[in-house]
């Protein structure tokens, strides 16, 4: 019923649009740091955010700074600070105060952790030696997978793609050590150090388990040269990309036919549940194992999967093998130095009891007013973006019908779950660190697994309310905004309509597009990979998509490090249509509509300057080299620079000239939504 008249009810509702919030008696809020010495169209980015670029520092225990993902820094000290508090106190059995602060109080008992050395992993490590053939290979590393020690077999719970209202089990490809099949292949001088140190790595957890320095060399190689084997038949992450290429339902009884070392059927039973069929994502990486396990020996097995118990679990025990894991981790990221014990506690709360502290955290930092504000914004953007899709010239007045109805069918979550995850089956023993890590990996594992074959439930959750995130999910046609976004420089509650759609308005826009980008637009209203396009319009589409990776190929970043066009193209098409339909949005306020300065600024320069602010980041460039290889989304200079390079209203607003570096000819512009 809500979307037979949607394109009326669009139409109708613009006028709502100027009852946003005033900002008559509000605090101005100053934006400083600009460099005058800088031209905003020769890089805006640096316009912004050079002098706070110039003069930060990276803490020693963090591999970037600043918004972001960067701000899930000062979100965990503030989680550390609900935990420090609640692992004080006594709680009733089973409350939420009890179970999280006693997970964290066993994770902070160092002293004990270091007494039991790597005592808690030797029964694993021992079931490993005790496998005598193939088959029982695939029981062990189903067993293992109940307790998030995952090897080669990658198994979730989800929708299915084609009948998005059901789950049904997905295999995807894994078995890999490395962040991506590529680092085994490719020879340039920072991926061989990377290469060299994961050997490393493996060597020196084998060694702490008391295996021989030369033997453990030989068994790092070994297990290494069989991730390779692995790497060679996994898709890349643009090849990922294509939805429709990711779909294989298979029949159960075909693959115990046409992969009888696997044994589908006996693994699903390892695992206490069946189903008679799977969607294998990515089918090259099955037929592939299904052959090394019967070629590969008995024992190179057994190595690997004691290399994988280790690597999984190292950095719950003690702290040679802490250690052990962050010599890699440095490697990797650049990061100097450890997290405090607090700080890796907070995170290892939220991954494994992310709801219950999750509630902690709404209580103490998330005000319900801002909640409201959002919705507003949130609202406003949408109708903007239905303004947008009829203005479109490209599209045929079919598909807009098709395209508005998606728009609206949205679902908008803000904040926090309404209904929160059950954790009574978690045992917590405030003793037993490693211990709380199985039950809380065990519960993870069985609450996904309970979901097959039942409906898909729409009101759940994939982030944590503290995170700093938001996503779409194109198989639920929703949008999620955590409370850990919701905060300045993102969102402002006390500030201007200017800097609110600049900064958390772009992000809304952004997520919205998600719903039309390369990926999204494969799914139809109701979740499903279904063709709601005319064939002409789609190519025309496609089209305009091929555009956005060709000009994000032209980007360097590191060196001669390139943007893949292709790798990010749905990150940035939502970037360059996130900004333009923010500040459609932002037009239709009051404030929009004025021309009065604010800290000597116009509302439109503002509304671009928040664009700019909300992705000031630093990072090593280790793991800026880390981000470009395997993060679909541009760094953030190219979040800033690639999109206002294509829209005219931040040329009008400062006046960019043609001999400016980000100048484009009006033509050559890109437009998509």
């Amino acid at each position: 019923m809500k979307n037979i008249f949607v394109i009326f009810i669009a139409l109708l509702s613009l006028a709502s649009c100027n009852k946003t919030s005033n900002i008559e008696n509000k605090p101005v809020i100053e934006i400083t740091g600009i460099d005058e010495n800088l031209r905003p169209g020769d890089d805006f980015f640096r316009y912004v955010n050079a002098k706070w670029y110039d003069t930060v520092s990276i803490p020693s225990t963090q591999a970037g700074v600043g918004a972001y993902r960067f701000m899930n820094y000062p979100q965990r000290i503030k989680l550390k600070s609900i935990l420090d508090s609640v692992s004080s106190h006594e709680y009733q059995e089973g409350s939420i105060e009890q179970i999280v602060g006693d997970f964290y109080a066993s994770g902070m008992d160092t002293i004990t952790i270091e007494k039991r050395g790597y005592d808690p992993i030797k029964g694993i490590l021992n079931n490993v030696e005790d496998i005598k053939n193939k088959s029982e290979i695939m029981r062990f590393v189903a067993e293992a997978m109940k307790m998030n020690n995952n090897s080669f077999m990658g198994l979730y719970v989800g929708p299915d793609d084609k009948n998005s209202a059901m789950n049904m089990a997905h295999a995807y490809q894994t078995g890999i050590g490395l962040p991506d099949r590529d680092y085994y292949f490719k020879t340039d001088a920072a991926t061989l150090e990377i290469q060299n140190a994961y050997k490393e790595y493996l060597a020196s957890l084998l060694q702490l388990i008391g295996t021989d320095k030369d033997v453990a060399v030989k068994q790092a190689n070994l297990v290494y040269d069989l991730e390779k084997q692995m790497a060679k038949s996994h898709k890349t992450r643009v090849e990922r990309r294509d939805i429709k290429a990711n779909y294989n339902k298979m029949a159960v009884a075909n693959l115990n036919t046409d992969q009888p070392f696997i044994e589908w059927s006996q693994f699903l039973g390892y695992l206490n549940t069946q189903t008679d069929s799977i969607n294998v994502a990515q089918p090259a990486y099955y037929e592939t194992l299904n052959t090394i396990l019967n070629s590969v020996p008995l024992k190179d097995w057994k190595v690997y999967l004691k290399a994988k118990t280790l690597t999984n679990y190292a950095n719950y025990l003690s702290t040679p093998f802490v250690d052990a894991s962050f010599k890699f981790t440095k490697v990797l990221s650049g990061q100097a130095i450890q997290k405090s014990r607090g700080e890796k506690m907070a995170s290892a709360v939220d991954g494994y009891l992310g709801e219950a502290l999750g509630q902690l955290y709404v209580k103490a930092y998330f005000p319900e007013s801002a909640k409201a504000r959002m919705l507003d914004l949130v609202n406003n953007v949408q109708k903007a973006y239905a303004a947008r899709i009829d203005k479109l010239e490209w599209m045929s007045d079919s598909t807009k019908q098709k395209a508005q109805e998606k728009l609206f069918a949205i679902s908008k979550k803000i904040g926090y779950p309404d209904v929160w995850k059950d954790y009574s089956k978690v045992h917590i023993d405030r003793d037993q660190y490693f211990e709380n890590v199985l039950s809380a990996s065990e519960n993870l594992f069985q609450t996904n697994l309970d979901k097959l074959g039942k409906p898909v439930d729409k009101e759940e959750w994939f982030t944590t309310p503290s995170t700093v995130t938001a996503y779409n999910n194109p198989s639920a046609n929703e949008i999620v905004f955590p409370a850990g976004i919701l905060q300045p420089p993102y969102f402002n509650n006390d500030a201007d309509d200017a800097l609110n759609y600049g900064g958390i308005g772009m992000v809304i826009g952004h997520e919205f597009t998600h719903t039309f980008d390369d990926q999204g637009a494969q799914f139809d209203k109701d979740g499903n990979v279904n063709n709601w396009w005319t064939d002409s319009d789609y190519k025309e589409f496609k089209g305009r998509i091929q555009q956005v990776i060709d000009l994000y190929d032209t980007f360097t970043v590191l060196d001669t490090l390139h943007i893949n066009g292709a790798m990010t193209v749905g990150e940035n098409t939502a970037d360059m249509a996130g900004i333009a339909v923010a500040y459609d949005a932002f037009k239709m306020t009051p404030q929009g509509q004025d021309t009065t300065k604010l800290g000597g600024f116009t509302p439109d320069q503002r509304f671009f300057l928040s664009v700019a602010k909300i992705w000031r980041v630093k990072m090593k460039d280790e793991y800026l080299r880390l981000w470009i290889n395997n993060n679909p989304h541009s760094p953030p200079i190219w979040r800033v620079n690639g999109p206002l390079m294509n829209t005219t209203p931040f040329y009008e607003a400062f006046d960019v000239q043609p001999d400016e570096a980000m100048f484009l000819k009006e033509e050559d512009r890109i437009t998509i939504w």
